[in-house]
């Protein structure tokens, strides 16, 4: 591990910077191994920096090649450079002109950050801080300037050249070379600057823009990939339609272009006017896509283009700042999705997400506020709290203040703001002024780690006809700090349905607990209800009640909110696993009286609902995952018993619905003739069949098996065809590696489909999976070069097969370690993001967290390890 003391950066350390930059002019000349840059700088002191400080310039594994200030080439003793900083050391104290030349090497760049190539093609990645990587600056957010680039290249090689804003002029520049103007008139910070030459096809369409400009929207990818764009760029339109309705943000230049490339370690990026995309995002057929991706190509499309407002022209301050674009930005996607979609349907989908990702990070050791106080490295910390729960601070918002105050808070934020550098505390001023509410309960939230749990107890008085709940509110860790502001949304339900009780503190159906603890009083209560809490999960929130099987049925059936129908199945589900789970000798065979009344309301749930919303009667059937019982349970977990525990239930639902999902089975299927539709009612009907077949193997592997292969034979698109192969998978014998080798050699020139085809792989929860997944990394299809190969085989194994990651011998933990060495010299953001599958060692059992902590010791050993290795290593061994 390296030898010195990470580098804090610290919230309470922020000051400005002590150097402005107006404007920046860019001569790009690509090159495959040697791409010249040279940088021309409008610096001016900042009067909020320090007086007559020097000016250091970021640089990471720069070649300095040439620096003038105003036009004079500079003595070397004016300044002192190397490959991570250039400083100069008395800058004039008035505007001057820096101009800088630099060399880079874009092959070499396994890092995909900065310039890089990937499949020939020339591509930029420069958040949080690779514009550094290009040339020295002042990489930092609230350095925001106008940007002109000429980028020229080879003709052959890079017929497209893009960057961002408006294509100002284009020609020949010599001898088969050509170069391209691109002006952005708006300013913006340095992380969000790109660049894209290569060899690539385009669709495009005319959009005209609520305020009447003309825009052109393009989608560029790889040479014969066309016909696979246009619902990425259907997805760009609607997005920006959307935008314009419900929150008034119209689009600001002529063009707006996403590029798709192979080699990327984000999923996308949002560069103004030039969004940059890792190719599974952008790129989608029938044949190649389930539906599940094109729901996210959808939604990446337009979280990217949102950014363009909550991001680009609105930008934040620094990156403890982040949830700031990302978590409003995600809250926005959503909100898009939901409109796109089924609204209970993706909101079920969201807190799914929240639960299986966020909340097990929030209870380990790499837990964080939404707003982080310090970081040693900040790409370690796009992390499921700043976006996912960021999204649901801005969601809580809205409930507590209302639709029309929180869009007029918005119109506000956004001018108020507009081409600045933005905070939090400017974020919520903006609401605060429009409402006249003070909002420090609310913030609250953005400062504080942990996931807070609400203690419920419901008393009836039938004498008084009144219903009290009383409410406290816990966060582990920090009990003694100040209360929060949780909305929560609630109702009564009774056997017949919903109850009409009266609750004066209850305004609008919400009741805001912002008091360590406080009840509730409903009147004119004829019978003992139901309480319905937390509907549509109006707060990111753990709930501690004592409710019976009865109760939980009741809502099921009667409840008119679809997430707390959903949730209280799954909590009946969840009761059932955990106490197999922790019974000495849980059911082999399936049997169980415990279960009969949960199947019994299921098989009355089918018949009445099923084919009248057949996606959310696919959610209702699904059992909690292995991840949530482990959550649920949280210390000594022993991830074998949890998934023989949830194998049996699946088995003892799949036989008691038996002749019911047989019939969906058939009933959902399309026709042999069927056009393919990605549309939500067609997904659901397909999401409703897959979920009977998986219902069905589990219940008789032979049967299951016969089904999914017909299916996996007959079926004419990639939702259905992939569910079928995910079932034969779990079957071990000779039906499973007969399917498994077709699909490989059906779509061995499919990079992405293959991506799936390694995922199930990992997937398989038996012995010989360490094995399997040894012999995939030797495919010629797999590459640990390529993020995307990496996370479906070694990401998948370690974050969604928790029997074979965590067995007892230690093997799946040694099999990551391998892959984080192995691919941290190269890549080590991809490394540190692996690592974190790590992230919940300590609720293990005693054994398997010896084990891990072995593994973890050994890569604390290893030499040269990376920053964002070793700050990923030192935070899970609570040593950083």
């Amino acid at each position: 591990m390296r030898t010195e003391t990470p580098i804090l950066i610290r919230l309470e350390d922020y000051r400005p910077s002590d150097y402005l930059i107006d404007t920046v002019e860019l001569d790009m000349r690509l090159h495959p191994r040697e791409t010249r840059v040279v940088a021309t700088l409008a610096l001016r002191p900042n009067p909020a920096g320090r007086p007559n400080a020097p000016l250091v310039l970021d640089g990471d594994d720069l070649v300095l090649v040439g620096l003038t200030l105003d036009g004079t080439v500079l003595d070397e003793a004016a300044y002192s450079a190397s490959a991570s900083a250039l400083t100069l050391h008395a800058p004039p104290q008035a505007p001057f002109t820096l101009t800088i030349e630099t060399r880079i090497d874009p092959t070499a760049n396994t890092k995909l950050m900065g310039l890089y190539r990937s499949s020939g093609v020339y591509c930029t990645q420069c958040e949080a801080d690779g514009f550094r990587r290009i040339t020295y600056f002042l990489d930092r957010p609230d350095v925001m300037a106008v940007y002109t680039t000429r980028i020229e290249a080879d003709a052959a090689e890079a017929p497209v050249l893009l960057g961002n804003g408006n294509l100002r002029e284009s020609g020949p520049a010599g001898p088969g070379r050509h170069y391209a103007v691109w002006d952005d008139p708006h300013p913006k910070p340095a992380y969000l600057f790109a660049l894209v030459g290569g060899r690539l096809d385009r669709v495009s369409r005319d959009f005209t823009t609520v305020d009447g400009r003309a825009v052109t929207l393009a989608v560029y990818v790889e040479p014969g990939k066309a016909d696979r764009a246009g619902y990425a760029l259907d997805a760009i339109a609607r997005s920006m339609t959307w935008d314009e309705e419900a929150f008034g943000r119209a689009y600001d230049l002529d063009v707006f272009n996403v590029v798709a490339v192979s080699d990327f370690n984000m999923g996308a990026m949002e560069n103004k006017g030039l969004n940059i995309f890792n190719d599974k995002y952008v790129l989608a057929s029938p044949e190649t896509a389930t539906d599940a991706d094109y729901a996210a190509v959808e939604r990446i499309i337009a979280h990217e283009y949102f950014h363009n407002w909550s991001g680009n022209r609105v930008t934040c301050r620094d990156w403890f700042q982040l949830c700031l674009k990302e978590g409003l930005t995600v809250f926005r996607d959503q909100e898009f999705s939901s409109d796109m979609r089924s609204r209970a349907v993706h909101r079920i989908g969201e807190v799914r997400t929240l639960r299986a990702r966020q909340f097990p990070e929030d209870a380990g050791p790499l837990a964080h506020p939404v707003r982080p106080k310090v970081y040693a490295e900040i790409n370690n910390f796009y992390t499921a709290t700043v976006y996912e729960k960021g999204a649901e601070i801005v969601r809580m918002l809205r409930t507590l203040i209302g639709p029309a105050a929180f869009r007029a808070g918005m119109d506000r934020y956004f001018s108020d703001n507009d081409g600045r550098a933005a905070t939090v505390e400017d974020f919520l001023a903006a609401f605060a002024t429009e409402t006249g509410r003070d909002l420090s309960a609310l913030a609250q939230w953005y400062e504080r780690p942990g996931t807070t749990v609400i203690g419920v107890e419901g008393h009836y008085d039938s004498s008084a006809r009144t219903y009290r709940l009383c409410f406290r509110q816990r966060l582990p860790g920090a009990e003694d700090g100040p209360p929060l502001a949780v909305p929560i949304a609630l109702g009564l339900v009774g056997e017949d349905g919903p109850i009409a009780a009266s609750c004066e503190r209850v305004v609008e159906g919400v009741f805001v607990l912002d008091r360590p603890s406080d009840e509730i009083v409903f009147t004119d209560v004829d019978a003992r209800p139901v309480p319905s809490l937390f509907r549509g999960f109006s707060a990111p929130v753990r709930i501690e009640m004592a409710s019976s099987d009865a109760e939980r049925l009741t809502l099921l059936a009667h409840d008119t909110d679809a997430f707390t129908r959903w949730q209280a199945g799954q909590s009946i589900a969840m009761r059932l696993i955990v106490e197999r789970t922790k019974a000495e000798a849980p059911s082999a065979d399936g049997t169980g009286p415990d279960a009969e009344a949960f199947i019994a309301a299921l098989s009355t749930f089918l018949d009445a609902e099923a084919l009248s919303d057949p996606a959310f009667a696919a959610l209702v059937l699904g059992l909690p995952s292995e991840g949530d019982v482990a959550n649920e349970i949280g210390r000594n977990i022993d991830p074998d018993a949890i998934h023989s525990a949830r194998r049996t239930l699946r088995r003892q639902v799949g036989r008691g619905l038996g002749s019911r999902l047989e019939a969906l089975h058939t009933a959902m299927a399309d026709g042999p003739d069927a056009a393919f539709s990605p549309d939500a009612a067609s997904a659901g009907r397909r999401a409703l069949r897959n979920a009977a077949l998986d219902l069905i193997a589990a219940a008789d592997e032979g049967r299951g098996a016969e089904l999914a292969a017909a299916q996996f034979t007959d079926s004419t698109n990639m939702t259905d065809r992939l569910a079928a192969l995910s079932a034969l998978a779990a079957i071990p014998g000779e039906a499973r590696e007969d399917a498994l080798h077709a699909f490989g050699t059906r779509y061995a020139a499919e990079p992405l489909v293959l991506d799936k085809w390694f995922a199930i792989q990992a997937l398989i929860p038996e012995e010989g999976t360490i094995s399997r997944v040894g012999r995939l990394q030797d495919h010629p299809a797999f590459a640990m070069t390529n993020p995307n190969r990496v996370r479906a085989l070694i990401g998948t194994f370690g974050m969604a097969n928790p029997t074979q990651f965590a067995r007892p011998d230690g093997a799946g933990f040694r099999l990551m370690a391998d892959a984080v060495r192995m691919i941290d010299g190269t890549n080590p953001q991809l490394a540190a993001r692996l690592l974190t599958a790590f992230g919940s060692w300590r609720m293990l059992e005693p054994g398997r967290q010896a084990q891990a902590k072995a593994t973890l010791g050994e890569i604390v050993s290893a030499p040269g390890l990376s920053r964002d290795v070793a700050d990923i290593l030192g935070r899970t061994l609570g040593t950083g």
